[in-house]
């Protein structure tokens, strides 16, 4: 990897774009190599000043050998075709030349950093800057637009058995044979891709769904959250839409012509919609899949990526549509949990004001306020069922009950904290005084609260 120049003259250029001057191997070695495989390429001179001063080094095999072995094990993806280490000698001073190639699997990164703000850095002018999470991933989508069905799922011991049930409930059931390619779930040298992780009974990925006391900017856990996982997407966005169905209560009203009018907490469509697009939208090379919480005034979603490189804000509030993952999406409408033309953001905004939209670089985060009456309503029927219970186990029992009228009395253990003996105690009392009583004694009963 070496070779001896010999160059008549005292002076190199001035750093740029395409030059690094370092007096000796510094830390920094890394960073000055990847932001010239994320830019152009360049050159980084060791033995020589900042001023193009030739100082040179000395021990050149042992500095050879330890540059070659920090770039080669240092740096993600593999440069080994992209870097050339060569010595020059400069009026007797032995100097060392890297050269490194403009990269074809942007972006590169310092590997114990990760793809990071302070990992991934591009040659700008004559500095290494760092780059944005933003710009990482505008790299990632130019390199591999197709994100989920290039990167290779951690397991490949796959299973999709709820996949192939919930195509057999739309009449569109899957060959056993052709599936993988059909829904493109292979990488090209035939090995299951992320988007089959997704999809896999086995994967390891979970949903968060958790309620919070908030009080101003302090937010207090009221109860452990539930996670949705190790289980194929469709099913855990069925259970997260079902779940969001539970607690978006309905208030329902007789007008003096004796017709009925139903309220909910928030508008179900606009909540269903933005439901699915958390996931559909979703950036999973975070390697996290969305959040879903309940406040008391309000419900929120939280999901990861941001916008869409080439969407603007405005963009985004105007409907344009991008898609971040095309071949979930495909899925997504197999099953009809989207439409070819949805609801969509437009029809949201004509619900809800915009700044119910949070953006960062990072996320996109969605606040729906509950409808203050039915809010209230809520409130005042849960305390009527509080002052019905003298104790604190029988409240807590009340408080499961009124929002999952087919909750387990094993479901109801967990939750509390009390044996299933104790669980079943408390509910002989409260069937005693009348307080709760059920439609059945099988697993497909209700218990029904008689305030």
């Amino acid at each position: 990897m070496s070779e001896s120049k010999n160059i008549e003259h005292q002076m190199l250029q001035v750093e740029n774009e395409l030059v690094e001057y370092k007096e000796k191997l510094t830390d920094s070695l890394e960073k000055e190599a990847v932001a010239f495989l994320n830019a152009k390429g360049g050159n980084i001179y060791i033995g020589v000043k900042d001023n193009g001063d030739i100082i040179g080094v000395s021990n050149i095999d042992k500095l050879q050998l330890q540059v070659k072995d920090r770039l080669i094990n240092g740096i993600s993806p593999s440069i080994l075709s992209l870097v050339s280490i060569t010595t020059e000698k400069i009026l007797d001073k032995t100097i060392l030349k890297i050269t490194l190639k403009e990269g074809t699997e942007k972006p590169y990164y310092i590997k114990n950093k990760g793809l990071s703000e302070s990992g991934t850095f591009i040659r700008i002018g004559s500095s290494a800057q760092p780059m944005t999470q933003k710009t990482i991933y505008a790299f990632q989508t130019k390199s591999f637009p197709k994100s989920l069905i290039n990167i290779e799922s951690p397991e490949q011991e796959l299973t999709f058995a709820d996949l192939f049930i919930h195509y057999r409930r739309f009449s569109k059931p899957l060959n056993d044979s052709t599936f993988a390619k059909t829904l493109n779930f292979l990488t090209p040298d035939r090995k299951y891709n992320y988007l089959a992780y997704l999809m896999a009974d086995n994967n390891q990925l979970s949903v968060r769904f958790a309620r919070f006391n908030d009080a101003g900017e302090r937010f207090e856990l009221i109860e452990k959250a539930i996670e949705y996982g190790n289980c194929c997407l469709i099913t855990a966005i069925q259970r997260i839409l079902d779940r969001y169905d539970i607690e978006n209560i309905t208030l329902s009203k007789l007008t003096g012509t004796a017709h009925r009018i139903d309220k909910r907490l928030v508008d179900a469509k606009c909540l269903r919609e933005i439901v699915i697009n958390a996931f559909a939208h979703n950036d999973y090379s975070y390697g996290m899949l969305p959040i879903f919480e309940v406040f008391q005034n309000r419900f929120a979603i939280r999901s990861y990526g941001g916008l869409v490189p080439q969407l603007t804000i405005n963009d985004f509030f105007l409907g344009v549509s991008a898609l971040r993952n095309p071949e979930l999406m495909r899925i997504l409408k197999d099953l009809e949990l989207v439409e070819a033309l949805g609801f969509g953001i437009r029809g949201i905004t004509k619900v809800y004001d915009r700044n119910i939209f949070e953006f960062t670089d990072n996320t996109m985060y969605v606040q729906l306020p509950f409808e203050k009456e039915v809010a209230e309503s809520e409130t005042e029927s849960k305390g009527k069922v509080r002052e019905k219970s003298k104790g604190k186990s029988k409240g807590k029992i009340l408080e499961l009950i009124t929002e999952n009228s087919q909750i387990t009395v094993a479901e109801i253990a967990e939750a509390i904290g009390l044996s299933i003996a104790g669980v079943e105690k408390n509910i002989r009392q409260l069937k005693q005084e009348d307080i709760i009583s059920r439609t059945s004694d099988t697993k497909s009963g209700e218990w029904i609260i008689n305030i």
